[in-house]
């Protein structure tokens, strides 16, 4: 299937270099590919090979080649650098396009050498909005059970299914996490891991983690943030701004793998809406270049509700996800009175959509594929 940010890229590669960022196994490599094909004369190179590496260093490509593609380049030291240096010497005719699994925007810094160089785009697991918009059959069952990466996605059998899920676990783990960087201790960040998995839409304590593991509370933090780094899970941070209230620190915890998710069919599915809406909120910060943000609320009260979505720091809409619901959450109530905030109530197994005390009650299809790309 073809991925629908194809012709962004092409369009954005005639203006700048590209980076193109998202967990391993998301189609990065695939789509490089595919935007090869609209090229005569094309370099593919990927930092992790030795040969490869010879010819990076030594920018030993043809002058006639049209498309660059630099894969995991991140890895190299000084890769920003290298990249400004090609990127300024480079053909006029000759366009870059750099991939990696790591999350290439926090390397943007104050002084980044490839600033005005260059268009960011992630790419990331398929959701209702994207196979809607490609006209590929799913359902909300399938992509909660095998998540929206496109190879268990798209096997006909749930046992390949699992067994890429088993395999990719165990690469992230020993391959992704331990070449990212120098980890002491691989069985603490293991059982934190495995911790996320079952606290999946709860507010995480560093602190809390770090006395069930036996490690620091900057520790756990530091591990996390590599997580994070690699694509492979995501934090939602509470927003505050005009809500007094709404003081809890914890970040809630959510992954790019909806397959990975430990515990009932709720929390897989509220995972599937938390990715869904990163998604789109990536989307209006890459393509529409409008400040988004994903954040809960929540109240010392113990008032909650599942997402907060932001445009410039202030609230568009509030969201509560259920999996089956027939009546709506007295705190997305509460919040929609007091706040005067758009909300929406959405859910899985829905029989009529309806509105109620003021708040739209979805099926959670309609509302995820509504969602523009």
């Amino acid at each position: 299937m073809e991925r629908w940010q194809k012709k962004a890229i092409l369009r954005d590669l005639e203006k700048k270099m590209v980076l193109l960022a998202g967990p391993r196994q998301a189609g990065k490599t695939t789509l490089a590919h595919e935007i090869r094909s609209h090229f005569e004369h094309t370099t593919y190179l990927n930092y992790d090979h030795a040969e490869d590496r010879k010819i990076i260093k030594n920018e030993g490509w043809l002058s006639s080649t049209e498309l660059i593609v630099l894969d995991e380049i991140h890895k190299m030291p000084e890769w920003k650098n290298y990249l400004k240096g090609v990127f300024d010497t480079k053909e006029a005719h000759q366009k870059i396009l750099v991939t990696g699994s790591a999350r290439l925007e926090i390397f943007r810094q104050v002084g980044d050498s490839l600033a005005g160089r260059y268009f960011l785009h992630r790419l990331f697991p398929l959701t209702p909005a994207e196979l809607s918009k490609v006209n590929e059959p799913y359902t909300l069952d399938k992509l909660i059970t095998r998540g929206g990466f496109p190879e268990p996605f798209l096997t006909e059998s749930d046992i390949d299914a699992k067994r890429w899920r088993n395999q990719y676990t165990d690469s992230l783990l020993h391959e992704d996490v331990l070449n990212f960087e120098n980890i002491q201790n691989i069985n603490a960040i293991r059982l934190i891991f495995e911790m996320l998995r079952q606290r999946v839409g709860s507010p995480i304590s560093f602190s809390s983690i770090a006395e069930d593991v036996g490690i620091s509370p900057n520790t756990v933090k530091k591990y996390i943030e590599i997580l994070e780094a690699l694509y492979i899970i995501f934090r939602i941070k509470p927003f505050s701004k005009n809500i007094a209230r709404s003081l809890l620190k914890e970040p809630k915890i959510y992954f790019f793998d909806t397959g990975l998710v430990k515990g009932d069919e709720g929390k897989k599915f509220e995972n599937l809406v938390a990715l869904s809406l990163l998604k789109y909120a990536h989307y209006k910060i890459d393509y529409e270049a409008e400040n988004y943000d994903l954040h809960y609320l929540h109240t010392k009260e113990r008032k909650e509700v599942d997402f907060a979505l932001a445009c410039d720091y202030k609230i568009e809409k509030i969201i509560e996800a259920k999996y089956s619901s027939h009546s709506t959450n007295p705190s997305l109530i509460y919040f929609h009175n007091k706040y005067n905030l758009p909300a929406l109530q959405v859910v899985k197994d829905l029989k009529l959509e309806k509105q109620e005390n003021g708040i739209q009650v979805l099926k959670a299809e309609n509302f995820l594929k509504s969602l523009s790309l």
